[in-house]
C-alpha cells in the first residue's frame, strides 16, 4: 500500500476513533489504540506492519515523553520521589514472582518462567501520559509520581535483564556491572548537560537566522537525549523525558510546548497509537487462551496492587493509591522490546511470543477506562470534601 494511503488512513481512523470514545465516555487514547486494531492484520487487513511505520512511531512515542517531561512539575516531582521509587519497586516485586509461578505452574521452564516474570515488571506509561494529559491530570502529585516511578522503574527493569542473560548464559546480555555504571553515567551526565550546556545550546539556537530555531534546537536535544539514553542502556523514552524536563527550565518552555504539540499529535503519535494495535494477531491463540488469561489477570492485578500498596505506604489515600497503580499497568512499547529480546535469546519460545503481544495490548488497552473510573471517584471524593 502506498504510504500516502496508509498515512491518510491512520490520521483519519485514530481521530475519528479517538472522537468516538469520547462521545462514548472513554479517554480518546482507548479509540486510537482499537483503531489499529481495526486497520490492521487483525481485522481489515488495510494497514500491514511496515519499518516506515514503525520509524514513526518511535518518534511519536519520543515526543510523547519529550511532552510530559515539558509538562512536569519538577519540584513536586522531587518532593514525591520516595512515593515514586516505592510504587517502583511494588509493581516489579508483585507481577514478577505472579508471572513466574504462573508460568512454572503452565509447565515453562525455570529460566523461561523467570523471563516471563520480567517481561511482566515493565512498564511504559506513554499510554498513561495522554491519558492523564486528556484528565488534566498530568501535573497531579498522582501524575509526578507515575512519571517518576516509571524511570526507576525501567532502570531496575533494565538491571533484571542483564541479571537474567548473565545467570542464564545466553550470551548476549551486557554484565550487571557494567549495565549500572552505564545507567549511572547517563544520570549523572544528563544532570550536568541540563544544568551547564543546554541553557547555552538553546540561546545559541534561538538567535540564529533560520526559521524555528529555537524548535529545531528542541528537537535535536530530544533525539540527542534519546539516541545517549539507549547507548548507555536506558530506555531511549527516558533521555526525551529528561529532554522535556531541561527545557521547561529554560525560558523557551512555553514556546517548545506551543510548536511542538501540533507536529506530535497531528502525524507522528497517531502513528505509535495504530503500530501497538498492528502487533495484535489471533492465530495460535486458541490453543494458549488459559495461559493467556491467567498471565494477563496477573499482570493487570499486581501491577495495580503492588503500585497502590507503594503509594499507599508512603502517604496516598487508597483512591489516589489505586489510580497510581493503575497509571503504571500499561506494559506497551517497553514489553514489546522486551518480548522480542527474549525471543531472540531463546528466554521466550517462540510458541507464546504472540501469547506476550496479546498480553501487553490487553494491558495497554485496560489503562486509560481504568485511569479515568479512578480518577472521576477521585475527583467526586475531592468535590464532597470541598462542599
Amino acid at each position: 500500500m502506498s504510504i500516502l494511503l496508509t498515512l491518510m488512513l491512520i490520521i483519519a481512523g485514530t481521530k475519528l476513533a479517538g472522537d468516538l470514545a469520547v462521545r462514548l465516555g472513554q479517554p480518546s487514547v482507548l479509540g486510537k489504540l482499537i483503531a489499529g486494531i481495526v486497520l490492521g492484520p487483525a481485522a481489515l487487513h488495510w494497514i500491514e506492519p511496515e519499518p516506515f511505520i514503525n520509524e514513526m512511531s518511535e518518534i511519536g512515542v519520543l515526543l510523547l515523553m519529550f511532552i510530559a517531561g515539558l509538562e512536569t512539575d519538577l519540584d513536586q516531582m522531587k518532593r514525591n520521589w520516595r512515593s515514586s521509587v516505592a510504587v517502583a519497586v511494588g509493581g516489579i516485586v508483585a507481577p514478577f514472582v505472579g508471572g513466574y509461578l504462573a508460568s512454572i505452574a503452565f509447565g515453562l521452564s525455570n529460566g523461561q518462567s523467570l523471563f516471563v516474570g520480567m517481561l511482566l515488571c515493565a512498564t511504559s506509561v506513554s499510554i498513561s501520559v495522554q491519558t492523564l494529559k486528556e484528565m488534566n491530570a498530568l501535573q497531579s502529585r498522582e501524575g509526578t509520581t507515575i512519571l517518576g516511578a516509571a524511570v526507576v522503574d525501567d532502570v531496575i527493569v533494565v538491571i533484571l535483564l542483564a541479571v537474567m542473560m548473565s545467570v542464564l548464559g545466553t550470551g548476549e546480555g551486557s554484565s550487571v556491572s557494567e549495565i549500572m555504571i552505564k545507567n549511572g553515567l547517563f544520570f549523572l551526565l544528563i544532570v550536568i548537560v541540563s544544568l551547564f550546556v543546554v541553557p547555552q545550546v538553546m540561546k545559541w539556537f534561538a538567535s540564529l537566522r533560520v526559521s524555528e530555531p529555537i524548535m529545531s534546537g528542541a528537537l535535536v536535544l530530544v533525539c540527542g537525549y534519546a539516541y545517549f539514553a539507549e547507548e548507555m542502556a536506558v530506555a531511549g523514552i527516558i533521555g526525551a523525558f529528561a529532554a522535556g524536563i531541561t527545557i521547561s527550565q529554560t525560558r523557551f518552555k512555553h514556546e517548545v510546548e506551543e510548536k511542538v504539540n501540533p507536529i506530535a499529535y497531528s502525524l507522528f503519535v497517531p502513528v505509535f497509537f495504530v503500530s501497538i494495535g498492528l502487533n495484535v494477531r489471533f492465530e495460535g491463540i486458541g490453543s494458549q487462551l488459559v495461559f493467556l488469561l491467567v498471565l494477563t489477570l496477573i499482570a493487570i492485578a499486581a501491577k495495580l496492587i503492588g503500585g497502590a500498596i507503594g503509594a499507599r505506604l508512603t502517604g496516598f489515600d487508597r483512591r489516589s493509591a489505586l489510580m497510581i497503580g493503575a497509571g503504571m499497568v500499561s506494559r506497551g512499547e517497553v514489553a514489546l522490546i522486551l518480548a522480542a529480546s527474549g525471543l531472540e535469546s531463546g528466554l521466550l519460545p517462540q510458541r507464546y511470543f504472540t501469547t506476550a503481544i496479546v498480553l501487553v495490548i490487553v494491558t495497554t488497552l485496560v489503562t486509560p477506562p481504568l485511569l479515568k473510573l479512578l480518577n472521576t471517584g477521585r475527583s467526586n471524593a475531592v468535590k464532597a470534601v470541598d462542599q
